[in-house]
């Protein structure tokens, strides 16, 4: 009865430790996700230029395909005094261009009429601002040929573009600065590129053309172009 008894007892303990052993050998894990860790510099991701950095090489390749899309040609400097509505000319298309593309940027927002001679122009674009040096350097450094023999001449009103900074005998341009004649300046005709006129708000040019300066031509009080528009 004891030997029954014994060999019962084996055979139990035998069969649950082979059914414990099958549920061992057939059980499957669950594969497990491994999370990368991803640095800060892999999660700013660049953003994709609108534009090509412009150069003087490529400038005006840029301009005359830019032009061919963006058709407006009335604009409105918004500045401390007023405002000033301009009409651009369609025949100087590089300049008009031009314009038009800076003030979709937003350059000129912030900028001041950093030098006004009395009687003759006030000349806008400039600034030492940190946002507004920032915009000009992702639009890049460039230069515009000029458009002088288009018939244009500097009429009291007209908008038109200073030689730049550096020496050469095409007059390039600066793209970012710009000039209203507060009076008839024909002696400039054939050396500056007219490429609009005021249509509306010569009463706030001469208004900021009256404005005291120092020796420098700068005003005493900052004279700011708020904000510059397209109208149409």
């Amino acid at each position: 009865m004891k030997n029954l008894l014994f060999l019962f007892c084996f055979l139990l303990l035998v069969n649950c430790e082979d059914k414990q052993s099958k549920s061992q050998t057939t059980k499957v894990s669950e594969p497990k996700v491994v999370k990368k860790e991803t640095s800060e510099a892999d999660s700013i991701i660049e953003p994709k230029r609108e534009f090509p950095l412009l150069t003087s090489d490529n400038a005006m390749d840029f301009f005359l395909e830019y032009e061919k899309h963006h058709k407006e040609n009335t604009v409105r400097l918004v500045t401390t005094f007023g405002n000033i509505d301009i009409q651009l000319f369609e025949k100087t298309k590089f300049h008009r261009a031009n314009f038009i593309f800076l003030i979709k940027n937003k350059v000129f927002d912030g900028t001041q009429f950093h030098r006004v001679v009395k009687n003759f122009i006030i000349q806008g674009g400039n600034s030492d601002d940190r946002d507004v040096l920032k915009k000009r350097r992702n639009i890049g450094k460039y230069l515009l040929s000029p458009d002088t023999k288009r018939g244009f001449k500097h009429h009291r009103g007209v908008i038109s573009v200073p030689s730049s900074d550096i020496e050469n005998a095409y007059k390039l341009a600066s793209p970012y600065e710009f000039f209203i004649t507060q009076s008839n300046q024909y002696h400039l005709d054939g050396k500056y590129t007219v490429f609009g006129k005021v249509i509306r708000g010569m009463d706030v040019v001469d208004t900021i053309n009256a404005q005291e300066t120092d020796n420098g031509d700068w005003p005493v009080h900052n004279i700011y172009i708020k904000e510059a528009i397209i109208l149409n």
